[in-house]
């Protein structure tokens, strides 16, 4: 699609930016009033999912120019979806959020797109993976644990490890913890290890729709030749790419189920394959992340008219709403209470309201100061709680929230779901 597939949706944003708030209903104090980070930090409207809306609409009627100070803004946000949420539940489908998409497709075709944005995609060609380490090495997670990768045979589970898992050695307990817990329980499953590649999700915000048409159909192969039913994740990134981005680009993987990591494990403890023994003693709150949660929701390609009823213009059929309920927000949290002595606690903003950590839309690597910002005011908001710990499911929050108190005195702890799992675990699960 482009700008212009959007006139209706931008002629009909009625400027009430309910896209930077939780909705009045669920506002429990003002200091968690927010949902859109980047007009949070920034203060002005144009950085609001509305205000793109408008400074698209305007590059569409040739009113403005893809200026350098347009590009900048343009270019700082996580691309969380939070404006979409609060605009689709009130009835308004504007569509903030593949607007600001289709906006940063703009930049990239006439050659806009900023520095830090092209060495992103520069390394996916060159090593299939965000981070330009080498593709040989991304399998190297499984040393030792004897997984069998695309020659192993036929598997109805295929895991995808993704990008953060497999290059970032700080968290590679996590995925290995996952591996062995999966072979315990007895489920054939295969990884592409060193063919794997990246979800192309990260490109996708950048503007980048080429690439993640590419790795969509490098998948779908991979899928096809282990001859899997089910698609499992431990990365909230690559979830949202596989439900929510992929069909946003008719790219949808047919007749595959798709699992993140933490509705697989359980569904085992729910059948008693998996069972948490040792008690954890802990007073902790959960992060929902954005890709996992809100914008893991399967997406809904709608392609219809707005024949004139009365001389208002109504969609036919009738438009879906992505109200960001559909995400995944319960398997982890069941996890969590499953834990002896884990007592969970929650924020002001969770679910589909959840405060991005930051890490997105490529504004960590451009913009690091507004991503450690938008994850300190994630923690601020933990602490408010009581708890003395944050729990998420995706490694790039785990990463950024730990990343973002580098050189305090006083850290808050920030642990992935399957890490206090592991501790809970008796000896022979």
């Amino acid at each position: 699609m482009a700008l212009e597939d959007y006139e209706r949706e931008m002629n009909g944003c009625i400027r009430c930016s309910l896209c930077k708030f939780m909705p009045l209903a669920l506002i429990g104090r003002e200091e968690t009033s927010d949902v859109c980070p980047a007009v949070w930090r920034h203060g002005f409207h144009t950085y609001s999912g509305g205000g793109r809306v408008i400074a698209a609409n305007s590059v569409r009627l040739g009113r403005s120019e893809l200026s350098d100070e347009l590009v900048d803004i343009i270019y700082r946000c996580q691309m969380c979806g939070a404006c979409d949420i609060p605009c689709h539940t009130y009835g308004q489908v504007v569509e903030p959020l593949q607007i600001a998409r289709e906006l940063r497709m703009k930049c990239v075709e006439e050659g806009l797109a900023p520095l830090e944005a092209m060495v992103t995609v520069d390394n996916l060609g060159r090593e299939d993976n965000p981070f330009g380490e080498p593709k040989a090495e991304r399998g190297s997670w499984a040393e030792g644990l004897d997984v069998r990768g695309l020659d192993g045979g036929k598997a109805d589970v295929l895991l995808h490890v993704g990008c953060r898992y497999s290059y970032d050695e700080s968290l590679r307990p996590v995925i290995r913890t996952i591996a062995g817990l999966l072979q315990k329980a007895g489920v054939d499953f295969r990884a592409a290890l060193s063919e794997e590649a990246c979800c192309g999700g990260r490109a996708f915000d950048l503007g980048y729709r080429g690439e993640i048409e590419k790795y969509a159909d490098d998948l779908a192969g991979r899928v096809r030749a282990v001859g899997a039913t089910t698609l499992v994740t431990p990365c909230g990134d690559c979830y949202g790419a596989f439900t929510n981005q992929y069909p946003t680009i008719e790219r949808a993987l047919e007749g595959v189920e798709i699992l993140h990591v933490s509705q697989l494990i359980e569904q085992l403890r729910g059948q008693g394959v998996i069972e948490t023994r040792n008690e954890v003693p802990k007073l902790v709150t959960y992060h929902d992340p954005c890709h996992l949660g809100r914008l893991g929701e399967a997406y809904e390609h709608w392609k219809g008219e707005y024949p004139a009823v009365g001389g208002i213009l109504v969609p036919e059929p009738d438009k879906p709403k992505q109200v960001g309920g559909g995400g995944v927000y319960d398997a982890p949290r069941a996890l969590l209470r499953s834990i002896p002595g884990i007592e969970l606690v929650e924020m002001d903003r969770i679910r589909q309201y959840s405060w991005c950590c930051g890490a997105g839309g490529g504004v960590l690597e451009s913009d690091p100061d507004f991503a450690r910002a938008t994850a300190l005011e994630r923690i601020r908001e933990a602490r408010s709680t009581g708890a003395v710990a944050i729990v998420t499911s995706c490694p790039w929050c785990v990463r950024n929230l730990r990343d973002a108190q580098e050189g305090s005195d006083d850290i808050f702890e920030v642990f992935d779901v399957m890490e206090l799992l592991e501790k809970s675990l008796g000896s022979d699960s």
